[in-house]
C-alpha cells in the first residue's frame, strides 16, 4: 500500500476547539479545474435610496444622520428584545425552553455603500474596530455575550450591499462560543496552558498555513477548516482575551491584516469575496473582570464560501448537515493559494489604473 498523502487522501482531521471532526477529501481536487472561471458581472453603482446610507431614511421612517465615519443604531428588525416574557417552566425534561433576552444593533463600517473593507484606508478601518471595543465595552456590562458578525454577499444572506455588520448582545451563552468554552477550558486545565496561544505558537514554526502576518496578528487556515477557504485571525501575544484588552498596537495591526486578508480575498478570484466573519472571546457579563478567563483567546473567523471561482460556491449540505462537514482541497493547498494573491493592490485599483 502507498504511504499516506495528504493531497491525495482522504483523511479525518480533529477541531479541537469545538470537539469534533472534519473529512478532508484532497483527491476530488485532483480532476480536471472544470469550474467557472469566467469573471463575475460588474458591480452594480451604489443605489441612492439604500437605506443605510447618510441620511438616508430606513423602513421604519427614521432617518440616519449625515455621518462620516461608522454609525451605530438598534436594529428595525432585531432578533432579541428586552422586557418580554420568558416561557414557563418545562413539564418535562424533553420539552425545555428559557428566556432570550438581549438586543441587536446594526454598525455601518463607512457612509459610502460602494466601500468595502478591502478598499477602505487602514484609518477607516482602525475607526471600525474601535466602534467595536466601544460597543463590547458597553454590552458587555450586561450581556454575557456580545456577537459581532459581518455577512458579506448576496450569496451570504445580505439583503444590503452598504458596509456594514450586525451586533447581537445575549443574557444566554449560544451553541458555539458555549462549545468553544467548555473545550478550551478542559484544555487549560489539562495542560495548564491557553489552547489557542500555543496553537499559534506551533503555526509560526510550521509555516503551512499562514496567509499573513505582521508584529501582532497572523492570519492562517486552520488545521481543521471545513470551508475552502477558512481563515482565521489570532492575536501572536498568546493572552488577548476580549477585544475590550486590545492595545493601541493591535488595534493598528489588526486593521492593517483585516485589509490585507481582504485584499487577498477579493484578488482570489477577482470579485467581492462573500464571506459571513465573527469575532469569539471570553464571555462578558456584570460578574466578568480582565484577565479573568486564561483558557480563552480572541479570535476572529472568515467563513467565506467560494470554492472554484467566483460564481462557484460550496454548500453545506446533506453529508454536511446529517454526519459532519466535508471539504476538498487541504487547508495547505488554501492557505498557499490566498498566500500567493497580492495583499498591497486590490484588482478593482489595477483594472482603474489601466482605463
Amino acid at each position: 500500500m502507498a504511504d499516506f498523502q495528504p493531497t491525495e487522501h482522504q483523511h479525518l482531521r480533529y477541531n479541537p476547539l469545538k470537539d469534533e471532526w472534519i473529512l478532508v477529501s484532497p483527491h476530488r481536487c485532483l480532476r480536471p479545474w472544470s469550474g467557472q472561471t469566467e469573471e463575475p458581472p460588474d458591480d452594480p453603482p451604489p443605489d441612492p435610496n439604500n437605506p443605510l446610507r447618510a441620511g438616508s431614511v430606513r423602513a421604519n421612517g427614521k432617518r440616519n444622520p449625515d455621518y462620516t465615519s461608522t454609525y451605530v443604531f438598534p436594529n428595525d428588525f432585531p432578533a432579541l428584545l428586552q422586557g418580554i416574557p420568558g416561557p414557563p417552566a418545562p413539564d418535562h425534561p424533553l420539552f425545555q425552553a428559557a428566556p432570550a433576552e438581549g438586543t441587536c444593533r446594526v454598525m455601518c463600517f463607512h457612509p459610502d455603500s460602494a466601500m468595502t473593507i478591502p478598499l477602505m484606508s487602514v484609518e477607516e478601518i482602525l475607526a471600525v474596530i474601535d466602534e467595536w471595543v466601544a460597543q463590547l465595552k458597553e454590552l458587555g456590562r450586561r450581556f454575557k455575550w456580545v456577537q459581532i458578525f459581518e455577512n458579506k454577499g448576496a450569496i451570504m444572506g445580505c439583503s444590503n450591499p452598504h458596509p456594514h455588520c450586525q451586533i447581537w448582545a445575549s443574557g444566554f451563552l449560544p451553541n458555539e462560543p458555549r462549545i468553544k468554552d467548555r473545550c478550551q477550558r478542559e484544555y487549560y486545565k489539562k495542560h495548564g496552558t491557553n489552547m489557542l496561544a500555543d496553537y499559534v505558537q506551533e503555526e509560526l514554526k510550521k509555516k503551512e498555513r499562514i496567509v499573513i502576518e505582521n508584529s501582532e496578528w497572523v492570519a492562517l487556515v486552520p488545521y481543521w477548516a471545513a470551508w475552502p477557504y477558512e481563515t482565521m485571525v489570532l492575536p501572536k501575544n498568546g493572552r488577548t482575551q476580549r477585544m475590550s484588552d486590545l492595545s493601541a498596537e493591535q488595534k493598528r495591526g489588526l486593521a492593517e491584516i483585516m485589509k490585507h486578508l481582504n485584499t487577498k480575498y477579493d484578488n482570489l478570484f477577482q470579485c467581492s469575496f462573500p464571506y459571513s466573519m465573527g469575532w469569539h472571546g471570553a464571555p462578558t457579563g456584570p460578574c466578568t473582570s480582565s484577565g479573568d478567563s486564561p483558557h480563552w483567546l480572541l479570535h476572529a473567523l472568515y467563513l467565506p464560501p467560494l470554492l472554484r471561482s467566483a460564481t462557484v460556491r460550496k454548500f453545506m449540505v446533506g453529508y454536511e448537515m446529517l454526519a459532519q462537514p466535508q471539504r476538498d482541497l487541504t487547508p495547505e493547498q488554501a492557505a498557499a493559494r490566498l498566500r500567493g494573491c497580492d495583499h498591497l493592490v486590490h484588482y478593482k485599483n489595477r483594472k482603474n489604473a489601466k482605463q
